[in-house]
């Protein structure tokens, strides 16, 4: 039996409405109590957390792994390593794996290997068609009872809206989330960049606002006419913002979420034809920017995520266009996110309610959330500890990433994983 205790830490709890330095003891590798000791309680180690944030395990609702089939860009030991460093304890796994998670096996393979490799819990999304086809649906039922927290086409197109609407019909009969990554791949047109300004002076191919915005406007409205729980994924821009912010208001049950990285660049940060902006969705203007930032201060947008996709070096080294999108992202979530406080936008309740509570809510997992009884999931960071981003401060696989160099403020010191410690920051 382990017991630990973390003493005179800001003990912040969105989910319980808890914000004060309060100590938190573990048992067994759950929360026992928070303030004094239990009688009979004696801690066998004990975290000295006095100027530290003690909060529960960050959750990410997008990280590709790359395990199993691309290995030679990271595996689920090694990202979830860094989501450990990042203070993260709970992944979800999009379905485009090679093996794509359209099976049970493939879903409870991935489960098992996180299990093993201990640093992170990962949920994987199952996938919304068989072979992400967009034209035959998945067994979702038997993708759900191998543990999937809902189901989703990726980027990958459903063929028209009609089997968009089965899929809705069939994911709402078992109170299945859909995620939905909002594009028309029409037109979209394999462009690599926002299709402005920038992108012409490059001479890029671009991807318009309205590849985002007339996708959502038209799955809105099937959302409602079928009534499934939905999840947009990594919304890029002011306009989509706005319109999933107008439905919720009129009392669409919807959530949103947006990467940290479209909180803080912009298609400005391509002008050297810089590949590791080369991400997808595009970075759009900074009057998106801004106006994604808006959004996710006034409730429009639910959860900042990561979207971190690693890649080995070769993937990188291209003509912008031929470039693999993406970037390695959990490492930098918090610090990120914390920027937005530093700046005004968010205060650190709410911030830390984007990264726990609310994402575990839309996964429908046991995290994110420190009562009594529940996993020991711990985060305790630094909010003031400087760090300069580069190979040596990434354990992550993959080291593209636009921040590279950066001077990031907000580390995690500890990470605890069901009451062990699986990071622990000794510079």
């Amino acid at each position: 039996m382990s017991r630990v205790s973390i003493h005179g830490g800001r003990l912040i709890d969105p989910a319980n409405a808890i914000d004060g330095v309060i100590d938190l003891h573990i048992e067994d590798g759950r929360v026992l109590a928070m303030g004094p000791a239990p009688d009979g309680f004696t801690a066998q180690r004990t975290l000295n957390a006095g100027g530290l944030i003690v909060c529960p395990g960050l959750v990410d609702l997008r990280a590709k792994l790359r395990e199993p089939g691309q290995e030679h860009k990271g595996t689920i030991a090694s990202e979830t390593r860094a989501a450990a460093v990042g203070g993260i304890t709970t992944l979800c796994c999009p379905p485009d794996t090679q093996p794509i998670i359209d099976t049970p096996a493939v879903a409870r393979m991935i489960q098992e290997r996180a299990a093993s490799a201990g640093s992170a819990r990962v949920v994987p999304q199952g996938a919304l068609t068989q072979g992400l086809d967009g034209r035959h649906l998945s067994e979702m039922a038997a993708l759900l009872g191998a543990g999937c927290c809902g189901v989703s086409n990726g980027r990958h197109p459903v063929a028209n809206f009609q089997v968009m609407r089965r899929a809705f019909e069939y994911a709402a009969s078992f109170d299945l989330t859909v995620f939905i990554h909002p594009e028309i791949h029409e037109l979209a047109n394999d462009g690599c960049a926002h299709e402005g300004a920038v992108a012409s002076r490059l001479g890029l191919m671009g991807i318009p606002t309205a590849a985002e915005t007339v996708a959502i406007a038209g799955i809105l409205e099937l959302i409602a006419l079928v009534g499934v729980r939905a999840h947009f994924c990594l919304v890029s821009t002011a306009r989509g913002a706005q319109l999933i912010a107008r439905a919720r208001h009129d009392g669409l049950q919807v959530t949103a979420d947006v990467s940290a990285h479209h909180l803080h660049l912009s298609e400005y940060d391509l002008l050297d034809f810089d590949d590791r902006c080369h991400l997808h969705p595009p970075l759009r203007t900074q009057r998106d920017r801004d106006g994604l930032r808006h959004w996710l201060s006034q409730d429009g947008l639910d959860v900042i995520c990561s979207d971190h996709q690693p890649h080995e070096a070769d993937a990188k080294l291209a003509p912008f266009p031929s470039t693999a999108s993406g970037l390695s992202a959990l490492e930098t979530l918090l610090p990120l996110s914390l920027r937005l406080v530093d700046e005004g936008l968010l205060s650190l309740q709410d911030m830390v309610a984007r990264l726990t509570d609310r994402p575990a809510r839309i996964l429908g997992v046991t995290a994110g959330r420190l009562d009594p009884g529940m996993p020991a999931d711990v985060c305790i960071f630094d909010p003031d500890m400087a760090w300069t981003v580069d190979a040596h401060s990434m354990a992550s696989a993959g080291h593209h990433t636009p921040f590279m160099g950066w001077e990031m403020k907000g580390r995690a010191v500890y990470t605890l994983l069901g009451g062990r410690i699986v990071h622990e920051c000794r510079s």
